[in-house]
């Protein structure tokens, strides 16, 4: 039977994930160590595991409301009071979801409609680009320069405003860089930010995963910009939950009601049993993270040290847990550089064009893995790079 004169065409014409290509072919290999994928290699804490599995015992395994549990909500909005100084009502501002990547969808549907521009700086998490093109929007790529350490500088955030912008992604800590946006940056943002009317989408999945003195700045605690930005977050990267699929959307109570009708319809509910676990690890994890963030900046530090000595020429990332050398040095392209390095080496990462065009020249490489893998990963890595400028 012939599909595709049957199938939505602004679905078949979207790209597959460039991130899924390389853990594809990492699968099927043997002895592959991978650095692909961003997924903490902790397991969930066993006190939120235990309150998960005691809700099963006790047979709570029915609908929660739409707009997720009342004391979840309630420990969220407890959770950004204290943590980033926000304040939030958690019976009209706050959607639990199907992890962050639902709120993502929920945000830019409700917000965008054909021919509005959806401003996404790049290189950036794959899902963006995408999902406004599904929702009739216009991608206009902002490109972050590794001069600037791959920061949005509200000089390009100016370039690329035009009278049809309205919706501007901010996805910091970033993902593939490690790039994060302090303070200074972010008041720069907003004043243009409001000075054209734009509404944000705030993707902060990561905020606990920052490194140094300066700890995250949430953009809605920027002077003016609570009540223009929608703050996307989960309990995936900072607490180890990437299998109970659970996040959330907090913002102004007008764009979080209209999104959750689109929850409604299309999902209804996010499980029941990861958001008992979330209640407890939003009560009592906040040491679970402290020890988790310190693993990951050991880490952070030994891998760049180790790439720069390579060659690799690599910025200091402060938040998440990626890094994004240059492997120019090499030759080859991003993905010639990834394909051949898995296939000789049997070490997977993930070229930069997989996060848009300006990725070419580097690769993302995760350290959300064990150090024993990392140093094996980093010996293979250099073996390959001996290999090539024979």
């Amino acid at each position: 039977m012939e599909y595709t004169g049957l199938l939505n065409k602004k679905i078949q014409s979207l790209k597959p994930s460039g991130i899924r290509k390389f853990f594809d072919i990492a699968n099927e290999m043997d002895h592959v160590i991978s650095l692909s994928i961003g997924e903490p290699d902790f397991t969930t804490p066993w006190h939120v595991r235990q309150e998960g599995i005691e809700s099963l015992r006790r047979g709570k395994t029915w609908y929660s409301p739409n707009r997720g549990f009342g004391e979840l909500r309630d420990q969220i909005s407890k959770y950004f009071a204290r943590r980033f100084d926000v304040e939030y009502d958690p019976g009209e501002e706050i959607l639990v979801t199907v992890g962050g990547s639902e709120a993502i969808d929920l945000c830019i549907r409700t917000i965008v409609e054909e021919g509005d521009e959806v401003l996404i700086p790049q290189p950036s998490f794959v899902c963006y680009e995408p999902m406004t093109l599904m929702a009739d929007g216009t991608p206009v790529i902002i490109k972050t320069k590794s001069e600037n350490e791959f920061r949005l500088t509200a000089e390009e955030l100016e370039k690329a405003i035009t009278p049809r912008t309205k919706l501007l992604i901010l996805p910091f800590p970033n993902n593939p860089t490690g790039a994060v946006m302090r303070r200074e940056h972010l008041e720069e943002i907003a004043r243009v930010v409001e000075k054209h009317n734009i509404l944000v989408l705030s993707d902060e999945i990561y905020a606990e995963l920052t490194y140094g003195k300066e700890r995250h700045v949430s953009f809605a605690n920027i002077k003016g910009m609570r009540e223009r930005t929608v703050v996307v977050n989960g309990f995936s990267k900072s607490y180890a939950m990437t299998g109970w699929r659970l996040g959330y959307a907090v913002g102004p109570e007008e764009i979080i009601s209209q999104m959750t009708k689109l929850h409604q319809y299309a999902i209804m509910s996010a499980p029941s049993t990861a958001q008992y676990a979330a209640i407890e690890a939003l009560k009592h994890g906040d040491s679970d993270i402290e020890k988790m963030r310190s693993e990951y900046d050991m880490r952070r530090r030994l891998i760049v040290d180790e790439f720069c000595r390579m060659g690799l020429r690599c910025f200091e990332p402060e938040g998440a847990f990626y890094v994004f050398p240059s492997i120019e040095i090499s030759g080859l392209s991003s993905e010639e550089f990834c394909e051949r390095l898995i296939y000789a080496q049997k070490v997977a990462i993930v070229p930069g064009t997989a996060f848009g065009d300006c990725g070419e020249g580097f690769a993302r490489v995760s350290y959300s893995y064990s150090l024993k893998h990392i140093k094996e990963a980093l010996e293979r890595i250099e073996r390959f790079l001996d290999d090539i400028k024979k």
